[in-house]
């Protein structure tokens, strides 16, 4: 699902933060609740169970810099830049030993399939957990994940190779 600013300039996110940044709490308020849900759903593949720690911490942090959004209309891929980030923080800060092997794989259709690939995430690095949801969930093409995570493109399609080959790998286990 793409955020409505990306195609639509009247998104009501815009305009709450146009608002924000004029000075309005209300608008403040009402803009976090509305990216809230956004935000959450960036960070949870990333960081995982510390997932709803990060999405706090990148509103926290949204809250913190929104002067500093020069144009109102980039508001989602300059929230995305601060929750990516934030989840990797959280996951790297939060990262211990992982548990053993999967159990076997079920059906497409079996309620356990979100709980297995959540179990897989866990076994990938919070870099590559990164490339994958911003290329596989996101849409994001290897240049903008490549400025969003500040590593050069070349080290995006690498990770995200290396990414996915670990997934298959631990899936198939």
């Amino acid at each position: 699902m793409t955020p409505l600013s990306e195609t639509d300039p009247h998104d009501p996110g815009v305009s709450l933060a146009r608002a924000a940044l004029a000075g309005d709490t209300l608008a403040m308020q009402d803009l976090l609740a509305h990216l809230a849900p956004y935000v959450a759903r960036v960070c949870g593949p990333i960081a995982l169970d510390g997932g709803p720690d990060a999405a706090q911490e990148a509103l926290v942090a949204v809250f913190r810099s929104l002067r500093t959004l020069r144009d109102p209309a980039a508001l989602y891929g300059w929230t995305r830049a601060i929750a990516v980030r934030e989840a990797v923080r959280v996951a790297r800060r939060d990262a211990r030993a992982r548990p053993a092997e999967l159990a076997d794989v079920p059906a497409p259709d079996d309620p356990e399939l979100a709980a297995d690939v959540r179990d897989v995430l866990t076994r990938l690095s919070p870099e590559h957990r990164a490339v994958l949801v911003l290329r596989d969930l996101e849409g994001l093409d290897e240049r903008a994940a490549s400025r969003l995570l500040d590593i050069p493109a070349g080290t995006v399609k690498s990770r995200l190779h290396r990414a996915r080959e670990s997934f298959r790998k631990a899936w198939s286990a």
